[in-house]
Formats: C-alpha cells, sequence, structure tokens
C-alpha cells in the first residue's frame, strides 16, 4: 500500500484573481467554497481547483496536465469554449471508450477533460 493517497489540488496561476474566479464560477458551474485575495478554492467532485494571483511570466508550460472527470465529452468540450476557453485539443479517443480534450483558459492554463467509464472512485 503507497503511502501517497492521491490527487488533491489543482492550482492555476492568473494575473487577474477575481476575473478569473468569474470565469471558473461559469466554466465549472460552481461557486468558490474559499475565496481570498491570496487564493480562490472550488471544491470539484471532491477535488481542489485553486485559483492563485501569478504576477510574474505569463509563459505557460504544457508539460502537465489535469484531467477533470466529464459525463459528456463533447457537450462540455463545447461549453467551455463558449464560456470563453480556446481548443488545446479536440475530444479524442484513447483507447477503448475513454476521450480526452483540452482547452485553454483566457490566461492560458490548459484544461483537461476526460470522460473514462472505468475510473471509479
Amino acid at each position: 500500500m503507497s503511502s501517497i493517497l492521491g490527487l488533491r489540488t489543482t492550482i492555476y496561476k492568473v494575473p487577474d484573481i477575481n476575473a478569473a474566479k468569474e470565469w471558473y464560477i461559469r466554466a465549472f458551474e460552481t461557486n468558490p467554497y474559499f475565496d481570498e485575495p491570496f487564493y480562490v478554492g472550488f471544491n470539484i467532485g471532491g477535488y481542489e481547483l485553486g485559483l492563485l494571483p501569478d504576477e510574474g511570466s505569463s509563459d505557460k508550460s504544457d508539460n502537465v496536465l489535469t484531467y477533470w472527470g466529464v459525463e459528456n465529452i463533447e457537450a462540455e468540450y463545447t461549453r467551455f469554449l463558449e464560456a470563453g476557453a480556446t481548443d488545446f485539443g479536440k475530444p479524442v479517443n484513447v483507447g477503448g471508450e475513454i476521450m480526452t480534450a483540452e482547452v485553454k483558459d483566457p490566461w492560458g492554463n490548459v484544461i483537461g477533460l476526460i470522460y473514462n467509464p472505468e475510473f471509479k472512485l
């Protein structure tokens, strides 16, 4: 048995935390449970999505992806685009019934979406 308990938090750095908070409220269809100028936290299906103010470089790395589970990947992908995200990877089958897609939020952070009927909590 591993001492690692599993994923807990994904944090996106944004230059305007208030604008990002409003966008994430719409995109994830939920309000934050923690809302301060230094951190905004959302509970997304039992996992933490956090926003941190980023006054530094606007360079974003694409080398780490977090995938948020969805039931209908085509519908959610489209909904994120309609909310102002940009395409970073259209929905694609990656094996069996598993499908993934990626979008970028208005600040360049990559948000992964995954439909995986095999994954059970």
